[in-house]
């Protein structure tokens, strides 16, 4: 049984992790084949948009530590190095929108990978962890860089030191998701927010998120210069001209993505 099931519906590419007695932890197949299903997203023109979610229970647990128990500090650096790096830096600048649909538990790499994505929601009933602190490790797969950003210096510094248990709706208000949803409507909601996704205009969205990937590193002055950059970009699409054309004619614009 594959580690990743991958299907497309209306648009959006459906990425499951399925280690389900793992609770979805992260070995190396599933790694490798994370990163494969994101490039060959990258390269469908019938994929708009892509939707990151685990089978039950849980969304991701982290690394599956069976692989690093007995290991070197070089073979954990290799991991960085060829599989968690790797899959935050492609989840960033794919020019898709990447939602996390966090249906289970999310526990150290596994919420950093979530909180990589473009948009994050979560069922009502999962939690969140940065479970490093617990067996003597310090957070990676971004989240040193990504958590402070979301809910301050203060607040990040004590979730990786003290890896308490968040639950999704104290995570919302913290601002580390975009919204929470009821446990039995979540699969419906959440995939309404990606079939929308899929609807908008897909060059626009890519350059949304470039911007906000300069966003973190630039000074107001250097971040207008983006602005400036990416909006002439955005004004030679198909899709701002449809976009216009549709508003002018009071019609529902067709994006097509180009």
């Amino acid at each position: 049984m594959s580690s990743i099931l991958f299907e497309i519906k209306d648009g959006v590419g459906i990425i499951t992790l399925n280690r389900p007695d793992k609770f979805n932890a992260i070995n190396h197949e599933m790694a490798l084949l994370l990163k494969e299903t994101l490039d060959k997203c990258a390269g469908l023109d019938e994929v708009r948009c892509i939707y990151i979610t685990g089978t039950p229970p849980a969304f991701c647990a982290g690394q599956d530590l069976s692989e690093v128990i007995e290991t070197a500090d070089e073979k954990v650096s290799m991991l960085l190095r060829e599989q968690y790096n790797p899959l935050v830096w492609k989840i960033r600048t794919i020019e898709k929108p990447v939602v996390a649909a966090i249906n289970g538990v999310a526990a150290g790499a596994g919420a950093n990978l979530a909180f990589c994505c473009d948009v994050v929601v979560a069922a009502e009933s999962v939690y969140f962890t940065q479970a490093f602190s617990k067996i003597g490790l310090v957070p990676d797969t971004g989240g040193t860089y990504i958590l402070p950003r979301f809910v301050g210096w203060q607040k990040a510094s004590a979730l990786m030191m003290l890896a308490d248990k968040i639950a999704a709706p104290d995570a919302e208000r913290m601002g580390m998701l975009y919204k929470v949803f009821p446990d039995a409507v979540f699969i419906e909601e959440s995939m309404k927010i990606a079939a929308k996704l899929a609807l908008m205009p897909t060059r626009s969205l890519a350059f949304i998120k470039h911007a906000l990937n300069y966003s973190a590193i630039n000074s107001f002055e250097e971040q207008l210069k983006v602005e400036d950059d990416y909006q002439k970009k955005a004004l030679r699409t198909h899709d701002y001209k449809e976009g216009v054309s549709a508003f002018l004619e009071k019609r529902t614009p067709n994006f097509t993505g180009e």
